[in-house]
């Protein structure tokens, strides 16, 4: 007996092939890296400037917990995409992202205890 995949779920797998395709490590290094990681990095400090700019607690706690599930993912993605590219990029490409990786959990952090901060003074 075959089990039918609901349309729905069909849809958002399609949807999200690319970035299945990333974390699988199927994509080209430079796509991931400059285009999924650095684009979209900037894209959430953007936000999340914005958000600090006008007040909006609730909105900058989401883009924290967003921003933390997101460098989970682009770090294995790119990690895996490295194993496939040229030896000098792939190195490089590691090694950034692991020091990448450390700067966001730090940033991270601070906004965090800084948006605690804030939440506590009312």
């Amino acid at each position: 007996m075959h089990a039918t995949v609901p349309q729905k779920h069909t849809m958002l797998l399609a949807f999200f092939a690319p970035e299945l395709r990333a974390w699988r490590g199927q994509m080209p290094l430079p796509v991931v890296f400059w285009g999924y990681g650095v684009g979209t990095s900037i894209v959430l400090a953007i936000l999340h400037a914005t958000a600090l700019d006008a007040g909006q607690l609730l909105f900058q706690q989401a883009l924290i917990l967003i921003s933390a599930a997101y460098t989970i993912w682009i770090l294995v993605a790119i990690w895996r995409c490295a194993a496939k590219a040229r030896a000098l990029w792939g190195v490089l490409a590691r090694w950034l992202t692991v020091t990448w990786g450390l700067n966001t959990a730090f940033v991270l952090l601070f906004l965090q205890i800084e948006l605690l901060a804030r939440y506590v003074r009312g």
